[in-house]
């Protein structure tokens, strides 16, 4: 879901935010979590974006209860060499 809107950005000032949902992982080997349809506020201006002090509390208790809420699937992983 992208919504384009007339607010504002925070650091540039130009307006035309994009509010979008993306996939982000935190973490790296074993631990790794994949958090799907996060949401993020996008500037096409400069290109700058950032996650609401309200999703980045979401993501914390998602990692706190990983355990009982995440369902495990294999995923294919490569490196950059």
């Amino acid at each position: 879901m992208t919504k384009k809107t007339k607010e504002p950005y925070a650091v540039c000032g130009k307006p035309g935010v994009i509010h979008r949902r993306l996939t982000k992982t935190f973490g790296r080997g074993a631990s790794i979590l994949v958090v799907e349809n996060v949401p993020v506020v996008v500037c096409p201006n400069c290109g700058e974006s950032y996650m609401t002090a309200e999703t980045l509390y979401e993501i914390e208790r998602l990692k706190l209860h990983r355990r009982s809420l995440a369902k495990k699937r294999s995923v294919a992983t490569v490196s950059f060499a």
